[in-house]
């Protein structure tokens, strides 16, 4: 779109009365997912005593959906160019919905496995539809901002909601009832979305390849997996096997979209110094935090002995200073500068995590909750101004594609961050000195031990899991650490690559 038409669009696009209705809509399909992403870390130990997965097994459940997502994002961000965002998004939500339920009623550690990795392929088409027409919603620069911060601080107010609805239901019903949840907000994304949203497509994306679908998805999954493996059990002959296979396909997904006159995916992105400094910050962002997230309801609940609903109370600070922040962050970077808005907000999320390597079992909730806090404000900050600066960047046309990559690197860290700093906690964990007829099951999670004590005397029980919870207390500070220097790390180079990079103040 060229310079001379932008601001006869941004006039249409004023004049259109619907659009804020429409974002209604779209922030709805961010909740589904945000929501269901939260809820799992309360019900993981009630997951634990009911299907007995072994440790590998939980880590599985925690990051197959992530994995898959990764692997799926960019193909459908562009399947949502090619043939309508409002159409992808409308049926994966349908999707996202029925699959819930076949998570809901899982009955072995397999069956839950799989029952994730196919949330995440319905997964991968909300999040790039939703931001992609968010891009063709708002032409004018400050609505979109607003906008993105909207659509930000939804995502942050469903890892609010996740926890307390989850909690609730946890102290009433089964575990399966947290992700039934999902469908009373599918069912009303449906049907309004049907009549309030916008169809846009891309005019002229060219064929969905079918080759480079299958490269993206074999080359993320393998990677993470091989990564994810190495990280828990060492480099094997598996593992090497497994990198090498990703490697391969994610250079032959590269290459083959350099040579394709429509790609999936236009590389050509990553030389805006901006496009490709944003998504490097989001991918180490969720990395560094990922891991603190999944094993803090955990802790919460296992070590401090907290139930689900107040476990779910206790993360509330963090949802609530993303969301303040997420609203005031586009006008906050217009006035400072981007680097300045992004890096200040990753420097308080890594001082915030330094902080975490100091709670313990009876850490009072004030310290706890006001480092969550500053997680929160500094991950609102950061993560708004991202996504504005990576829609920005783009022409409209392009961004399915485009909040595919953000998204994708979204994703991936969490995916890495959970294997990689979870791996961290677990490795810590089974190393716990535990007694004399402790059974194997207690070192696999501190879910198992928790269940294994009440089938052992008094004294050596409680002998168990003191030791099982000091050690994964240990672990989890060394994660917090790992975490803590990742973003501070972080902070640091995306002051230079932010360099100069300005948010756009008129159509």
């Amino acid at each position: 779109m060229t310079s001379a038409l932008q601001p006869a669009v941004a006039t249409e696009t004023e004049k259109r009365p619907g659009r804020w209705l429409a974002l209604c809509v779209l922030v709805l399909a961010v909740l589904l997912v945000a929501v269901d992403a939260t809820v799992l870390g309360l019900a993981t130990p009630y997951i634990s005593e009911d299907l007995r997965p072994t440790g590998t097994q939980l880590l599985w459940i925690g990051d197959v959906y992530s994995f898959v997502i990764a692997g799926l994002l960019v193909s459908m961000g562009s399947l949502g160019d090619r043939i309508g965002r409002k159409r992808i998004l409308l049926g994966g939500a349908t999707a996202f919905g029925a699959i819930s339920v076949l998570n809901a009623y899982a009955t072995t550690p397999g069956m839950m496995i799989a029952a994730r990795a196919l949330l995440g392929v319905a997964g991968a088409t909300l999040m790039p539809a939703t931001l992609a027409l968010i891009r063709n919603l708002f032409h004018d620069p400050r609505e979109r901002s607003l906008a993105v911060g909207i659509w930000g601080a939804t995502a942050s107010a469903g890892t609010a909601v996740g926890p307390i609805a989850g909690g609730f239901l946890l102290e009433h019903l089964w575990w399966g009832s947290v992700f039934l949840i999902n469908l009373p907000v599918m069912a009303v994304l449906v049907l309004v979305g049907i009549r309030t949203l916008p169809e846009s497509r891309n005019p002229d994306p060219g064929p969905w390849d079918l080759v480079s679908v299958v490269l993206s998805l074999v080359g993320m999954v393998s990677v993470v997996y091989a990564v994810k493996e190495a990280a828990t059990h060492g480099l094997t002959g598996a593992t090497a096997a497994a990198a090498l296979l990703g490697t391969a396909a994610l250079y032959g997904f590269f290459r083959r979209q350099l040579t394709m006159p429509k790609p999936l995916l236009d590389m050509r992105l990553f030389r805006r110094r901006g496009f490709g400094g944003a998504v490097l910050a989001d991918l180490l962002t969720v990395l560094g935090m990922s891991g603190l997230v999944f094993f803090l309801s955990q802790f919460l609940q296992l070590v401090q002995g907290r139930r689900p609903f107040e476990a779910g109370l206790a993360e509330l600070p963090a949802a609530v200073g993303a969301v303040a922040a997420g609203l005031v962050a586009g006008r906050a970077a217009r006035r400072y500068s981007v680097r300045a808005v992004v890096s200040g907000g990753l420097a308080a999320v890594g001082v915030a995590l330094a902080a975490l390597t100091m709670i313990s079992q009876s850490t009072g909730y004030p310290i706890l909750g006001a480092a969550l806090l500053v997680v929160g404000i500094g991950a609102g900050l950061s993560f708004t101004v991202t996504a504005d600066v990576i829609l920005s960047s783009v022409p409209k046309d392009q961004a399915g594609a485009a909040s595919a990559v953000s998204e994708t690197a979204y994703e991936l860290g969490a995916a890495l961050g959970i294997a990689l700093l979870g791996s961290i906690v677990m490795g810590v964990y089974r190393d716990f000195a535990a007694p004399t007829g402790t059974p194997a099951a207690a070192h696999e999670s501190l879910g198992a031990a928790v269940e294994a004590a009440k089938t052992m005397p008094a004294q050596p029980a409680a002998e168990m899991l003191t030791a099982a919870r000091d050690s994964f207390t240990h672990g989890l500070h060394l994660a917090s650490g790992a975490g803590a220097a990742v973003l501070l790390a972080t902070a640091v180079a995306a002051w230079f690559l932010l360099r100069n990079q300005r948010l756009e103040s008129a159509p």
